[in-house]
């Protein structure tokens, strides 16, 4: 009887173990090629690829939550999730609440679509998402911003009129060029130190870990290749 009562309470003490070393993964599931949810209804995309990869180079039990982009940073700090990998630039302004590891994407420029390749972007109804980097440079620059949930939003907000332009990252902004007179108008404008893993700021061990992983795939080249997978060969890459 006390084997077994000692067995179990090794058995219940593993499994607490396990559960503690599991790591949910947050992202927003609405930001392709990012990240987005594929016709089985499971997160899909570079950063799904990218974390599956990570956890299993730093033997992470790892699952996938998606939560809108508008409260990711709020729902981390409650502990809903242990990571977020959504797209996120790494800002001084967010770095002030959360931590970040090292960059898994150089720093992307942001560039403005438009239907009307003569639009004065200076004057002109821009659409944004909200809570991002291009909606606080939007609001800084006299342009009247305009502030959606979704990339798909503010995509839409052009196309019927409710806004004259859309700024976002430039990679998420390609798949929509050439859609119903959509087209690249201005500068592309850098933003960002890159796109890094989002996490609370006690959590060092798990930070580690996920730098440990991106370190190891910048040094042998597989992380520059999913880059060009997702994002063509052009793509911004990673120098060696």
């Amino acid at each position: 009887m006390k084997k077994l009562i000692l067995t179990a309470a090794i058995l219940g003490l593993s499994a607490g173990i396990a559960a503690a070393e599991t790591v949910r993964m947050g992202t927003e599931g609405a930001y392709p090629p990012y990240n987005y949810i594929d016709d089985n209804g499971e997160v899909a995309g570079f950063e799904r690829e990218l974390g599956d990869k990570l956890c299993e180079m730093e033997s992470l039990d790892c699952t996938w939550v998606t939560n809108d982009w508008d409260s990711i940073i709020p729902n981390l700090l409650s502990g809903n999730y242990d990571t977020i990998i959504a797209g996120m630039s790494i800002t001084a302004e967010r770095e002030k609440s959360i931590d970040f590891t090292q960059p898994y994407y150089p720093p992307a420029p942001s560039a403005y679509l438009a239907m009307d390749p003569n639009v004065d972007l200076k004057g002109a109804v821009v659409a944004a998402q909200t809570g991002t980097i291009q909606a606080a440079r939007v609001a800084e620059s006299g342009a009247t911003l305009a502030e959606y949930a979704t990339l798909d939003d503010t995509i839409a907000a052009v196309k019927n009129g409710e806004a004259d332009a859309v700024f976002a990252d430039k990679d998420a902004l390609k798949p929509f060029d050439g859609q119903d007179n959509l087209q690249f108008v201005g500068d592309d404008v850098p933003l960002g130190k890159g796109i890094g893993i989002g996490l609370r700021k006690s959590d060092t061990e798990l930070k580690n870990k996920l730098d440990d992983g991106i370190s190891k795939m910048k040094a042998d080249g597989s992380l520059n290749e999913m880059i060009k997978k997702y994002f063509g060969d052009k793509a911004l890459t990673f120098k060696n």
